[in-house]
């Protein structure tokens, strides 16, 4: 692969990118078409959140597993089942006649999501092997990875105005075929040079654990502390602590834990998980707003989303080339605290209006997101040599899609723990309290304690980046005295010589 031709390599990020695309939409998809499902298919309060969560847990317990796998058995072969996968998974969804079926098929498609992830970025290494090239197509991979991210309730809002629910499900048809089609002419088998056999107990541990851990703080966070979910939670976190310890002892690990002693790297990965976190919370609870506080259609509410989601994508496409100026490190701070301020743009929104101050929020947060989803990108895949890049770009997209699914648990939890407080007590949501005939006062006092939530979620989030991006601060100040100079293609993320480059192939032969 590394004799492949310009053009060929750019047709095969092409290719590569539909998949890519198709699985970070599908994240955000349904948070405008819910309303639609529950009318036509009648789920419960658990289930609804189900249909939601499922996808991105079976995402994110899997995509360290599945990264293992592609470095093993190979990245292209894993990429064009995992796709079929999700195009059988589509389908299935988009004609779920019952409440299970679709979070069945939400689980297959979560499961070929996690297929997907990190064998594509994986192969863009092989596809560029040019540093420069490659970091150029990481960022188009982020930009992306990011627009799916964004663009999601804005394609659903469109589809929602014109067509049935199922329809947002089953545009990604189209894009699967051409990718079936065109995928084995453009990309050759890659596969690990060194041995790489699977420890299966790892591959085990690690997708239960994660899966047990996720579902304990999703219960505990609706639910609050019950028995069952303490055990369950307890259960995760005996799993993932010998998980970790095993990866220490064995000579092929999941996950080359010495990738976490260079300070640098260990803010990064957290960096892909918060700003997901607060990404995935605040469109979930921004479209509630838009639609039951203020009163928008579900297509003029995707309309207002379109800025960010432009800013977003235009951010992670020229990141690299600002990053290779004035290094990742500042980028990865530039990139909190300007989320903080987006974030807290959120506040002047009120029940009377606020349309203009959430896309200004969108607009400014977006240019931290998307920073955030290119660093995090770049740094994972420039960390490690060629034969861990799967198991390395696995460890960045499980922070994104761990960050997607407990972002919409744990802040949606808390938005919906302060309209029970706050709220009328009449039902225990919004839509279900405006469902409610003749109480025009309880609608004022439900629309304002959403509202209220939403605040409060918008600052916690903010105070949450604000620490995380003075830790980077102090971090990345300490290790830059003796040299000042961060550069994106050599792999240097660190400074005083230091290079997370230098754990290359510890654990791996």
């Amino acid at each position: 692969m590394n004799n492949t031709s310009p053009v060929r390599a750019w047709l095969g990020l092409l290719v590569v990118l539909g998949p890519v695309l198709l699985v970070a939409m599908d994240g955000s998809v349904l948070f405008l078409a819910m309303p639609a499902i529950t009318g036509a298919l009648t789920p419960s309060a658990d289930q609804s959140l189900w249909i939601l969560d499922s996808y991105g847990f079976a995402v994110g317990s899997l995509l360290i597993a599945f990264g293992a796998v592609g470095d093993r058995y190979g990245r292209k072969r894993l990429l064009l089942i995992g796709t079929a996968m999700f195009g059988l998974g589509s389908v299935g969804a988009a004609f779920a006649t019952g409440p299970e079926s679709l979070i069945a098929f939400r689980v297959l498609m979560g499961v070929a999501g996690a297929t997907l992830l990190p064998s594509a970025l994986a192969v863009l290494g092989t596809l560029f092997p040019d540093p420069r090239r490659r970091a150029q197509a990481i960022g188009i991979f982020a930009a992306t990875f990011a627009a799916g991210f964004a663009i999601g309730p804005i394609v659903a809002g469109q589809l929602l105005s014109r067509f049935w629910w199922g329809s947002v499900l089953l545009i990604n048809v189209p894009v699967v075929l051409v990718f079936l089609v065109f995928a084995p002419m453009l990309l050759g088998e890659v596969r690990a040079t060194v041995d790489t056999r699977i420890d299966v107990p790892s591959v085990l541990t690690s997708a239960a654990g994660l899966l047990l851990a996720m579902y304990a703080v999703k219960h505990a966070a609706a639910q609050g502390f019950t028995a069952s979910a303490v055990a369950v939670g307890v259960a995760g976190a005996v799993l993932l602590g010998w998980f970790g310890r095993r990866q220490t002892r064995i000579a092929n690990p999941l996950v080359d834990f010495s990738l976490f002693g260079n300070p640098v790297f260990t803010v990064a990965i957290v960096t892909g998980f918060l700003p997901l976190a607060a990404w995935s919370a605040t469109a979930f609870l921004g479209g509630g707003y838009l639609q039951s506080v203020l009163g928008l259609s579900v297509a003029d509410a995707a309309l207002l989303a379109v800025p960010g989601a432009v800013v977003l994508t235009g951010t992670a496409v020229v990141t690299p080339v600002i990053a290779a100026r004035i290094g990742r490190p500042a980028a990865l701070i530039t990139a909190h605290f300007t989320i903080v301020a987006g974030l807290l743009l959120l506040l002047p929104t009120s029940t009377s209006g606020g349309a203009a101050w959430y896309v200004a929020a969108t607009a400014v947060a977006g240019i931290g997101y998307g920073i955030s989803f290119s660093v995090v990108a770049d740094i994972a895949v420039a960390a490690v040599a060629p034969e861990r890049a799967g198991s390395a770009a696995a460890l960045a997209e499980t922070g994104n899609e761990l960050g997607n699914a407990l972002g919409i648990a744990l802040f949606g939890s808390l938005a919906a723990l302060l309209f029970r407080v706050n709220g009328p007590d009449l039902a225990p949501t919004l839509a279900e309290t405006l469902a409610l005939p003749a109480l025009v006062p309880a609608a004022d006092d439900a629309r304002a304690a959403f509202t209220d939530g939403l605040h409060v979620v918008a600052v916690t989030a903010a105070v949450l980046h604000a620490l995380l991006g003075s830790v980077a601060l102090r971090v990345l100040r300490s290790r830059s005295a003796p040299r000042r100079r961060f550069r994106s293609d050599t792999g240097d993320i660190g400074a005083g010589g230091d290079r997370c480059g230098s754990h290359r192939g510890t654990n791996a032969t």
